[in-house]
C-alpha cells in the first residue's frame, strides 16, 4: 500500500475582534491556495473567546473552496442526535463533492457543557459509541431501524448520501477507550498532546482492538495533532507559543515531546518521529498571537507542507 502523508491545519487563538469573519476568509484562502491539505475546527459549546462553530463553518468553506478538505477535531458527538448529525454531515460531503473528514470524540472534561446540552456527563462515552453505529448505517443503508440504549429508529432514511462511500470515520482522544472506539467502530485515530512513543503504542492497541472485532484500521489512517510555532530561534518560538498552549493537560516533559517550536527543520524532524511511530496524517496548530496566525500558516505551507507531501 502506498501511504499518503498529509498536513492539515487548525486555527490557533482566534481574534476577539469584529472582523472575525473577514479573518476566517483570509485564513481559508491561505490554506486553499497554499497546498495545505485540510482545515480543522475544534468544538466548544461555551468559550470565553470566539470559536467558529464547526458545522456551519465547514458548510461555508465548502461553498468558498474547490480543493481544501475540512473536518472537526473533534465533533463532541453526544451534543447531537445521531440522525440529525448524520444528515448534516452527509449534506456537507455531498455539497463539497466528498471533502468532508468527520472526526468524533466525547469532548473535554467540562461537565457544565454537557449540562447545557441536556446530556448526562457519565453517558457521553456510551452515547458516542451508539451514535457512531447509527450514523455509519444511515450513510450506507436505504432504510435503518435501530433499537439501542439511547435512540430508537423506525425505518429512517438519510438522503442525499455522502459522496464518499464509505465515509471515513476518524476518532479523536488519547485514552484507551478512544483507541478501543477507533478499533471497533472507526477508520482512523488522531489524538492530541501525545508523544511519538505514545502514538506507536496507540497504533498497536487500536489495531489489537480492531482485530478483536474482526476488523482492521487502514495503516495510513493514524495521525496526531501537533502544536507548532515557526521561528529561526527555538527559544523565541517557545516563548511566543506558551501563553496560548492549554496547560494542565500534560506535564512539561510530554509537552516538549509533542510540540514543535522553532525552525521548519525542527518541525519536520518532529513529524518524522511521528511517521516512524506509524502516523501519516497531521493537524498542525499555530500557537502565536492571532495577528501572526496567517503568517504562520503561510510559512507552514511553504516550508513544511511540500516536504511532507513529497514523502
Amino acid at each position: 500500500m502506498r501511504t499518503a502523508y498529509r498536513v492539515g491545519a487548525m486555527p490557533g487563538p482566534w481574534p476577539a475582534t469584529a472582523d472575525g469573519a473577514a479573518f476566517l476568509w483570509r485564513l481559508v484562502d491561505t490554506c486553499e491556495h497554499g497546498g495545505i491539505d485540510s482545515l480543522w475546527f475544534s468544538e466548544r459549546l461555551s468559550s470565553p473567546l470566539p470559536v467558529p462553530e464547526p458545522m456551519t463553518t465547514m458548510a461555508a468553506i465548502a461553498a468558498r473552496t474547490s480543493r481544501l478538505k475540512f473536518g472537526p477535531s473533534v465533533f463532541v458527538t453526544p451534543f447531537r442526535t445521531p440522525v440529525l448529525a448524520a444528515r448534516e454531515i452527509a449534506m456537507i460531503d455531498y455539497l463539497s463533492r466528498g471533502r468532508m473528514l468527520p472526526a468524533f470524540g466525547i469532548g473535554v472534561e467540562h461537565e457544565r457543557e454537557f449540562l447545557a446540552a441536556g446530556v448526562p456527563f457519565k453517558e457521553r462515552g456510551r452515547r458516542t459509541d451508539e451514535a457512531i453505529r447509527i450514523m455509519r448505517r444511515l450513510w450506507s443503508e436505504p432504510d435503518v431501524s435501530f433499537e439501542g440504549e439511547f435512540w430508537r429508529l423506525d425505518r429512517i432514511t438519510v438522503l442525499p448520501r455522502p459522496v464518499q462511500q464509505p465515509l471515513p470515520v476518524w476518532i479523536g482522544g488519547n485514552s484507551e477507550a478512544a483507541m478501543r472506539r477507533a478499533g471497533r467502530l472507526g477508520d482512523g485515530w488522531i489524538p492530541s498532546f501525545v508523544t511519538p512513543e505514545q502514538v506507536r503504542v496507540g497504533v498497536e492497541k487500536t489495531q489489537a482492538f480492531a482485530a478483536e472485532a474482526g476488523r482492521e484500521v487502514p495503516a495510513d489512517h493514524f495521525g496526531a495533532l501537533v502544536y507548532y510555532g515557526l521561528d529561526p530561534d527555538p527559544a523565541r518560538a517557545r516563548a511566543a507559543a506558551l501563553p496560548f498552549v492549554p496547560r494542565g493537560r500534560v506535564d512539561d516533559a510530554t509537552l516538549a515531546r509533542c510540540t514543535a517550536f522553532g525552525p521548519a527543520a525542527l518541525v519536520l524532524e518532529r513529524l518524522d518521529e511521528y511517521v516512524r511511530a506509524g502516523a501519516s496524517k497531521f493537524i498542525l496548530r499555530p500557537m502565536c498571537p492571532p495577528e501572526r496566525m496567517l503568517d504562520q500558516l503561510a510559512q507552514l505551507a511553504s516550508e513544511v507542507v511540500p516536504a511532507v507531501h513529497r514523502r
